[in-house]
């Protein structure tokens, strides 16, 4: 064999090799390789080839239903969210009463003037209240409730002491109107006969010099408070609010000078409040 013929046939060889065999920088998987090498390799060249199709621009020929979407989205909240309803409560279908007249009952369910009588019947009143205060006694309720069984019992206890003070009362149903005579100490009648009567009561108990020389005062002074009595009747029975403050300031004056009366002592400075 010629050097040239040797030469050509070591060319040839050289060209046919296997691939894997002129590269130097593959390493091609050997059989005795453990299996867990293999599946790393594929699992990479899976996750190349996801890389790859996500990098990829989207093509869709059909443009996607973005108003049938919106539509179906907003009938889907629509009916598992339903609508609910505020009912319609009224003053005496809530648990606690609304007014001072609420707590009692057998005051009926138009007790309120004009609807109802401005007098009451106090006698009525005070059995209804004892009952109240022993159903709703703070010592016969469970330690959880306990605190609302205290206010439930202060209520009640303001309720009766507003009702069965016919002054209380009037300025309780003047309040109730938008007119706090209660918190207006300034309110006074402009009547000078009344003042100087006032005055004049005001001067026979501090000359008294005991009790049984007040006793002709205290009739007196009854039979004024129950004239008032009779005209805030009236004035409530026809809704007149200015009549009603009018007899309301005078009614003040009168068991100003019972109280007085009450706390009567020789030789004890005379305070009466106008």
């Amino acid at each position: 064999m010629s050097r040239a013929t040797f030469w050509r046939r070591r060319k040839h060889d050289l060209n046919h090799l296997p691939r894997y065999l002129s590269t130097p920088t593959y390493n091609p998987p050997s059989i005795q390789e453990p299996e867990h090498k293999m599946r790393t390799t594929l699992s990479t060249l899976g996750r190349n080839s996801v890389t790859l199709a996500l990098r990829r621009p989207l093509h869709s020929t059909t443009p996607l239903p973005i108003r049938a979407i919106t539509t179906t989205t907003a009938r889907t909240i629509s009916t598992t969210v339903p609508r609910r309803e505020t009912p319609n409560i009224t003053a005496r279908e809530t648990l606690l009463p609304q007014t001072h007249y609420d707590f009692f009952p057998s005051l009926g369910p138009d007790a309120l003037p004009p609807k109802g009588p401005f007098t009451l019947d106090l006698s009525l009143l005070r059995k209804e209240f004892l009952q109240l205060q022993a159903k709703a006694h703070p010592d016969l309720a469970p330690q959880e409730k306990k605190r609302q069984a205290e206010a439930l019992s202060a209520r009640i206890n303001e309720a009766y002491k507003t009702l069965q003070n016919p002054l209380l009362r009037a300025q309780y149903l003047l309040e109730m109107r938008g007119l706090d005579l209660a918190g207006d100490e300034t309110a006074k009648v402009e009547d000078p006969e009344l003042l100087m009567e006032v005055l004049e009561t005001r001067e026979v108990i501090e000359e008294a010099a005991s009790e049984e020389e007040l006793q002709p005062l205290r009739e007196l002074n009854e039979r004024r408070i129950a004239a008032s009595v009779g005209v805030l009747e009236e004035a409530f029975q026809k809704d007149d609010t200015a009549a009603a403050k009018e007899e309301a300031v005078k009614l003040r004056y009168w068991i100003n000078i019972r109280e007085t009366v009450d706390a009567f002592e020789p030789g004890k400075p005379v305070v009466m409040i106008h």
